[in-house]
C-alpha cells in the first residue's frame, strides 16, 4: 500500500501519452514515485538540520533532488 494515491498516477501515465492503463501500472509507478519521494525528502530533512532549521524548504528539495 502507497501513501500516494492510484487516481492521480494514473492520470499522470495518461498525460505522457497512454490511452488505457492498468491498475497494476498505476500501483507500480506509486510505489517508484514514493521510494525517491521518501529518498528526497530524507535528505532534504538532512539538510535542513544542517542548516540548524527544523522547517524543510523547498530549495532543501530542490537540493536534495539535485544531490541524488
Amino acid at each position: 500500500m502507497t501513501i500516494i494515491p492510484h487516481a492521480p498516477v494514473e492520470r499522470l501515465i495518461r498525460s505522457a501519452g497512454a490511452h488505457r492503463v492498468s491498475e497494476t501500472a498505476g500501483v507500480a509507478l506509486a510505489e517508484i514515485l514514493e521510494h525517491h519521494g521518501l529518498e528526497i525528502a530524507t535528505e532534504a530533512v538532512k539538510l535542513s538540520e544542517h542548516a540548524k532549521r527544523k522547517t524543510v524548504t523547498a530549495e532543501d528539495i530542490k537540493l536534495a533532488f539535485e544531490m541524488l
